[in-house]
């Protein structure tokens, strides 16, 4: 994995795009001899990049179960989705009780969504202006033969994705309670969930712009704190954001550049472009509908 440059200052966009473009051509010259360079891009391995979208909580999980589905299917190559929440919202794991977690008339009266996730992990929330949330799904062969070194090789994108931003970032193994996350001086700043099917993987996790802990235990339930103010203030020794470690604010386009030039060094990959087929939105759409929508899944964890 590759270590983080302690101390070196945030890039511009200008830098980042710069650092993005350097790491794949995006075009070829087949009338020109071929630079050593050139044909090692040519040999490199092209995965589909669906840029920054924004959409509301059920239909960015009906995606990212429909990315998986398809690639499953082997309909769509490997692919990173880069996404926001509108309005703000709070996931859940696969497992979880969103009644024990939540509080959930709080999220009701405040207008923020509750999704379960298909991926296992912890109660996430997902602030519609202070987060961008990656999704990456790929044949397990392309990644790590295993759960633990699949986090950490996706974790190494993530990681040279801060280092560009000029955050110096740390992988955390995590433990029986926790995923694995990326930590700076010790506190949290990205955080994943994944499930495997068939030889798949679909890992989808945060990345914080900056934190609102006073929202986030608004919403969330700690068994143990007495008022939202207790626990917020624990949490500030234990999460952090860019914009805490960076002193000043980055948009969520700066954030994604660097995301798609982190997959890209540590893969050593190309990223084409893309978007959904149609074969995906159909089914993105039913999901939503008939699974990501309905109280059915959310609070009690059932398909139609």
């Amino acid at each position: 994995m590759q270590k983080p440059i302690v101390g070196r200052s945030a890039p511009s966009l200008c830098t980042l795009l710069k650092e993005a473009e350097a790491a794949v051509l995006s075009t070829t010259d087949l009338n020109q001899p071929q630079t050593h360079s050139q044909q090692r891009l040519k040999n490199m391995e092209t995965w589909r990049l669906i840029p920054l979208t924004t959409h509301n909580a059920f239909m960015n999980m009906a995606i990212d179960e429909a990315v998986l589905t398809a690639r499953v299917a082997n309909r769509v190559p490997n692919t990173l989705r880069l996404y926001q929440w509108q309005p703000s919202a709070v996931s859940i794991g696969k497992n979880q009780n969103p009644h024990t977690e939540l509080y959930v008339d709080n999220c009701r009266k405040i207008g923020i969504d509750i999704v379960r996730r298909i991926s296992g992990g912890g109660t996430v929330f997902h602030s519609a202006t202070d987060e961008v949330t990656y999704s990456v799904t790929a044949q397990t062969t392309n990644i790590a033969k295993d759960i633990p070194t699949t986090y950490q090789h996706i974790y190494a994108a993530i990681t040279d994705a801060l280092r560009l931003l000029g955050v110096p970032a740390d992988y955390n193994t995590g433990d029986v309670k926790n995923c694995p996350n990326l930590t700076v001086n010790g506190k949290k700043i990205s955080g994943s969930a994944q499930t495997i099917r068939k030889d798949t993987v679909l890992q989808h996790g945060t990345l914080l712009l900056n934190v609102d802990f006073t929202e986030m235990f608004t919403l969330l339930r700690v068994p143990w704190a007495t008022n939202c103010m207790q626990v917020a203030t624990i949490a500030k020794r234990k999460i952090t954001s860019i914009q805490e470690t960076l002193g000043h604010a980055v948009s969520p386009e700066t954030a994604s550049n660097s995301l798609i030039a982190g997959f890209k060094n540590a893969f050593s990959i190309q990223l084409a472009t893309g978007e959904l087929t149609p074969y995906e939105r159909e089914l993105a759409e039913t999901l939503c509908k008939e699974k990501y929508a309905t109280d059915k899944w959310n609070f009690n964890g059932k398909t139609p």
